[in-house]
Order: C-alpha cells, then structure tokens, then sequence
C-alpha cells in the first residue's frame, strides 16, 4: 500500500497540513513554467519549486522564498534540483547514506537535514524568542550559519532541551559542559526524544550539529543510537578557530547569494514603472538589490541598437546603499537609486541610461 506523506505548516501567517497527494491534485490541472534555478520533480515532471507551492497552497509566489518552497516539498517527499546538478530528497538521500554516526565532515559527503545550535552563556538580561535571547558573537555567527543554510534548524538548550528558534524563553543560568556527567547523559537523552516527538523516527536523519564538545559528547550516542547520522564539522576546534570558520565563504553562503539571484531573476515580481512612482512605497526607501526588465517593445529596440536577438526580461542588476572603499556605507536607497538617478533629470547619475544610450544611439 502506498503511504501518503503530510505535513503541518504556517506559511504567510496562515496553517496549512499539506500532502503529496495534495501537490500531485493541485498541479493536475495546470503546465509548469519556467525555471529558472531550483525544480521539483513530481510524478516525472519537473516544476519550478516556487510555483509548486504556490498552486498547493494557493499563495501568491511572492509570499514565500524558494528555500521554503523546496524545505517544504523535499519534506514531502519529492525530488529537489537545480538546472547545474541534482539532488534528492533528504528522505531518500539519508537511506542511501552508510551509518557513520561520528563522522567528521570530511568522511561524510551528506548535506544535513537539521541543523543544531548549542545555546551559550551570554544572554539578555529578559525574555525574548531564543533565536535572540543569547547575545554572544559565537552564538551569532552559528545562528546566521544554521538561517542560511536552508535547513531547519533547533537550539539545544542546556536547561531547556531543544528549543524552537521562535520559541520564548526567560533567561537561565544553566551550562552544559558545568553540570554532572548524569545530567548530561539525561539531557542528551531527553533532547534525543524532543526530536523524535518533533520529527518522529530518527532513522537516517542527519544532523548537523555546531556546539562544543560537551553538547556533541552528550547527544551523539543518542542520535547514533537512533540510527541518525550526525557531522560535527567543527570537532577539535578552539573557540577562535571556530568564529574564524564562520567568516569563510561556504555552502551556505553560496545558497544565500543563490537565492538574492533567483528573486532577481524572477519574472513574476517586475513592476511597471508607473507603478513603481506612484506607489511611495516605504519599502524602497532602505538600501538593497533592484533588477530592471524589458517587454517586448523594449527588447525589439536593444535588438537593433546592438544588432543581435534579445528576448524581453531581465537586463540590468543595480545594487543601493553600497560599501564604500572607505569602508562607510553610502546613504542612497532604492528609492534615490531608481527615481532620482536612473529618472531623475541628469543623465550622467545613471550607468542604466547611459548604457541604454550608447545601445540605442546607432538608431532612431
């Protein structure tokens, strides 16, 4: 008998519990678009991950990023990839994967399933959600690690367990590596069953795990025990040895700077520029990434400026509110880039127009 995977969920502030069966129902009746990076396969077709969704849940794709879409739809069951390679399925993949429960990362070629992130000393002073209760740069720099990275992710709480990020917690003077070898076998074992009551079987999990010895030492016979498989790609290292890993560019980083070019690139989320004046909308006045497009009429005149086919899209990336090589930030916003300078009345203030000039002066 087939078995149907569901799942529960809160996307754009609303609660789904969503099927594969669900998925397959929802896209039934319609063509895949474009992708432009990341599909799913579904029943042999492949879609681009962030219209899957959107069709299953029939949220706008503008409500959610494809790292959700394909957390969500690889949860499901179904087969993740990307245009430049492929993968699978965390499911799938960790059935494949020999158990190797202390394995370092260089002996285990797996990506994680889950990330943990130990808690540590320093904390405010009152209660907040545990994603920023502790205000170490370590603690930091493993949180900014285990958001980019894609994957859910937990906090292992000396006192508490294992956390939600979002969870609340008051502040507590309890430190894993201080308290006796019987608590830290109990707490092992009692985050080892949180993550069963939160995922449910550990079989071929794979957990990777950022903490100090005393946290990994504590829960890795647990989850080994489960037949997960856990990395510690840290192991051995000291507290300074550890920040400055952080610093490095990584896969994470990578997925990070993948997902600013998918929204860049996504045709769905242009908007007239008419529209884009008029708006005042709040949100342009901060610094960041715009792209500009072209319709039709617009690639038809770049075709014969520059002699060659262009197909209507995206032409241009511009990026506001800039480093200087001073190492000052420059002022400007999305706003000032887009109205005042590539709009605006001077010309000169905008590489776009003057570009568009050159492209455009063999012809009129």
């Amino acid at each position: 008998m087939a078995c149907v995977v569901t799942i529960s969920f809160t996307l754009a502030g609303q609660p789904f519990v969503l099927s594969d069966d669900d998925v397959r129902a929802c896209l039934a009746q319609h063509q895949p678009g474009q992708i432009h990076r990341y599909w799913v396969d579904v029943d042999g077709t492949r879609w681009p991950v962030k219209q899957a969704l959107s069709l299953a849940t029939s949220l706008s794709n503008r409500e959610f990023q494809s790292q959700t879409s394909r957390r969500l739809l690889a949860k499901l069951g179904f087969t993740i990839g990307s245009e430049n390679s492929t993968s699978v399925s965390p499911r799938a993949r960790v059935r494949a994967t020999p158990r190797m429960g202390g394995a370092s990362a260089d002996q285990t070629p797996t990506e994680p399933d889950i990330v943990l992130v130990s808690c540590v000393k320093s904390k405010l002073s009152h209660g907040a959600p545990a994603k920023q209760l502790y205000t170490s740069d370590y603690f930091t720099k493993m949180r900014n690690y285990a958001e980019a990275s894609g994957h859910p992710w937990f906090i292992i709480s000396a006192e508490h367990g294992l956390v939600q990020p979002d969870e609340w917690l008051e502040p507590y003077d309890c430190y894993l590596p201080t308290m006796p070898g019987e608590y830290r076998h109990a707490w092992g074992r009692r985050v080892r069953e949180q993550l069963e009551s939160s995922l449910g079987a550990l079989a071929g999990t794979t957990f990777e795990i950022h903490a100090g010895a005393a946290y990994v030492d504590a829960i890795r016979p647990e989850l080994t025990a489960a037949d997960a498989v856990v990395i510690d790609k840290l192991h051995g290292r000291s507290i300074g040895q550890r920040l400055s890993w952080y610093l490095q560019p990584t896969t994470a980083v990578v997925e990070a700077a993948s997902e600013i070019v998918e929204l860049l690139r996504d045709g769905s989320r242009p908007m007239p520029l008419g529209e884009v004046l008029g708006s005042g909308d709040t949100s342009l006045r901060a610094p960041g990434l715009y792209s500009w497009w072209v319709d039709d009429g617009g690639a038809a005149d770049l075709a014969k400026g520059l002699e060659r086919d262009i197909a209507p899209g995206f032409i241009y990336v511009g990026l506001a509110g800039a480093t200087r090589k001073g190492g000052g930030r420059s002022s400007n916003t999305l706003w000032g880039r887009i109205a005042t300078m590539h709009l605006g009345k001077n010309h000169q203030f905008s590489t776009l127009r003057l570009s568009l000039g050159a492209t455009l002066a063999g012809y009129s």
